[in-house]
């Protein structure tokens, strides 16, 4: 494996939720996008805030916190979206998660990578890969292929759909008018 390989598979993205520093490999991230207007979908699931346009497509955008059963806040100058690329059976799917701040990217040794927290933990681990210590601080590594169910992501990309069908109706209505 060359040195590069090697950077690349042990560099994360960290970011706050809540009181709580988490970590995103980077092959997961696509992009940090300023907070903007988000277009509400009706009928959706709590955790899922509406839609914003990316380069011409449509971009779901989840609010992390809800998804993760942290109380909601009002977002500030440093709330942010971090656009994910993730993978559900196969299929790649890019979705948009509020995160409250961006902090660093860190290197880290893979050995180090301590184990997840066990069942009593307030989250559920099923999708923690592991915890990083930094300067005696733990970060929690989201594994971003296990956060959503299969179920979630088909409805989000239905949701998805509707809402730019919806659009086009829109723009040709005014069109029209």
């Amino acid at each position: 494996m060359s040195d590069s390989q090697k950077q690349v598979l042990n560099s994360y993205l960290t970011f706050k939720l809540g009181g709580e520093m988490f970590a995103s490999h980077v092959e997961n991230v696509i992009k940090i996008l300023e907070m903007q207007h988000i277009t509400e979908v009706p009928r959706t699931p709590p955790f899922m805030k509406g839609v914003i346009n990316l380069r011409g497509n449509v971009l779901p955008v989840i609010d992390a916190r809800i998804k993760f059963g942290i109380p909601q806040t009002e977002y500030t100058q440093k709330t942010c979206i971090l656009v994910l690329n993730i993978r559900i059976e196969e299929e790649q799917v890019d979705v948009g998660a509020i995160v409250d701040a961006v902090h660093d990217v860190l290197e880290y040794d893979q050995d180090k990578i301590l184990p997840p927290p066990g069942l009593g933990s307030k989250f559920k681990s099923g999708f923690i890969d592991g915890v990083m210590k930094v300067n005696d601080k733990f970060i929690m590594i989201l594994n971003m292929n296990s956060v959503f169910s299969t179920e979630e992501i088909i409805d989000l990309q239905e949701q998805t759909e509707k809402t730019v069908e919806k659009l086009k109706k829109e723009k040709i209505n005014k069109k029209a008018n």
